[in-house]
């Protein structure tokens, strides 16, 4: 899942006004953002099997650390300390935790049975969204929608780049799933995990679209 978990992002500042949206996606997708640094340095591992879904040619063979459920809720945990600490906010430090969380949750719908529940499980989790498109897409996009939808109810815009960056950013990120769903599949494990890392730019986006709306309601 991609869109979906950015949905979430979206979403979850209507719970959380006072959190930054770039937060929020940090949150939603920590796992993800993760997982490439492991891959690189060869603690966790994928194959790339095409035709092994109808959407992504992904096996992932061992992602423990990233990906377990144990492993997911001790990050929210890490995630969500701090910031109740730094910023003295419990909503928004118990938002961003449930968004770490929302992942993993997210993942066990449309992934095939993969999902460790602890390092070491041998039960793996996973619904299997990923054997049909159109499930998918309908899940995918519907996230999304919603999410986007809470936002734009939620936050202002205080100049145009807080309008129209909205909108570009929704743009990219439906071109960025449309090109990984329609392009080939990814040419080694070492491109696909750096093309990963540029997911963090989504992050750097997030926080700037924020600079440039402000909350509707605190």
């Amino acid at each position: 899942m991609f869109l979906g978990h950015f949905g979430v992002g979206f979403g979850a500042k209507a719970l959380a006004p006072k959190v930054s949206l770039g937060s929020l996606f940090l949150a939603a997708q920590f796992i993800d953002l993760l997982w490439p640094t492991l891959l690189i340095l060869g603690i966790e591992r994928v194959r790339i099997e095409p035709g092994i879904t109808k959407v992504t040619p992904l096996d992932f063979v061992h992602y423990p650390i990233s990906h377990s459920l144990l492993a997911v809720l001790c990050w929210a945990l890490l995630f969500a300390v701090p910031y109740l600490l730094l910023r003295r906010y419990p909503r928004g430090a118990l938002v961003l935790g449930l968004a770490v969380v929302s992942h993993w949750l997210l993942d066990a719908v449309v992934h095939r049975p993969d999902l460790p529940l602890y390092p070491g499980s041998t039960h793996l989790v996973g619904l299997g969204l990923w054997s049909s498109v159109g499930a998918t897409l309908a899940v995918e996009l519907g996230i999304l929608a919603v999410g986007v939808w809470f936002y734009v109810r939620a936050t202002v815009a205080t100049d145009a780049a807080g309008r129209w960056g909205l909108w570009g950013l929704v743009a990219f990120l439906l071109l960025v799933y449309l090109m990984n769903l329609l392009g080939p599949p990814p040419p080694s494990v070492t491109a696909l995990a750096w093309v990963g890392q540029a997911q963090w730019l989504l992050v750097v986006w997030g926080y700037w679209l924020d600079r440039h709306r402000r909350a509707a309601f605190v």
